[in-house]
């Protein structure tokens, strides 16, 4: 549950996001919600951050990432469209005028299961090859997480980048538009859009160059869907 003027800001991010391309400055920010100090803005973007509706990118000034939107903005908790915004390289803002020490964020470690074809598929993911620290609020409902490491431009409309790692909850279920790691005819992996329709599952990718693929649903499997998206640059 957000307070109003926590749900005030991210609907003020959200919309110039959208407008612009880029965030707002803090100092716009501030202006916008009639605040008398910056500390109040550095509170607030924590405070959603914790409850996992954005992140920000480390070492890069104002770079914000919007997770989710509640569904008075119009998230509807199903399919993930990460957008990854970054503000400039200009000198970052300054740390919360609030010293009260800061409880750091609870992060998990989970087993990157090799490689996710983000394009053709690729063979079967099935052994580990390293391991991650995810953020705990990036990992949503019951079940066991695992992370995958992007390979291909087949999901980039989604936001989705080749060298990115997802996150994924395992599950064998999926609704309509939830992006999904299936496997198909038991050998090759793939990261896509999904959808049931009369009997067929539909592989949507997000990028007009590939074609879905329209397969039996005895053919393919969900191995899980995404939660989260981590990039490094």
């Amino acid at each position: 549950m957000l307070t109003k003027k926590q749900l005030d800001l991210l609907e003020f991010i959200h919309k110039r996001v959208q407008r612009d391309g880029v965030p707002p400055s803090f100092d716009e920010m501030k202006e916008a919600l009639d605040l008398r100090s910056k500390s109040g803005i550095h509170r607030l973007i924590t405070a959603l951050e914790e409850r996992g509706f954005i992140r920000r990118l480390a070492h890069r000034a104002r770079a914000i990432e919007i997770v989710k939107l509640p569904d008075s903005l119009g998230g509807d908790g199903g399919g993930f469209v990460p957008r990854v915004i970054d503000g400039g390289a200009g000198p970052a803002d300054p740390p919360l005028g609030d010293t009260r020490p800061v409880e750091a964020a609870h992060a998990l470690e989970l087993p990157v299961m090799g490689r996710i074809a983000a394009g053709v598929p690729i063979e079967a993911i099935n052994q580990v090859s390293h391991h991650v620290a995810v953020p705990g609020s990036m990992l949503s409902g019951r079940g066991e997480h695992f992370a995958l490491e992007v390979r291909g431009d087949s999901m980039i409309d989604a936001g989705i980048n080749d060298g990115d790692v997802v996150v994924v909850r395992e599950t064998g279920s999926a609704d309509n538009g939830d992006i999904v790691v299936a496997l198909v005819d038991e050998q090759e992996a793939t990261l896509k859009r999904f959808f049931r329709r009369s009997g067929q599952i539909e592989l949507v990718a997000a990028n007009p160059a590939y074609e879905t693929r329209v397969l039996p649903d005895n053919r393919v499997k969900v191995q899980g869907r995404l939660v989260g998206l981590i990039r490094t640059y």
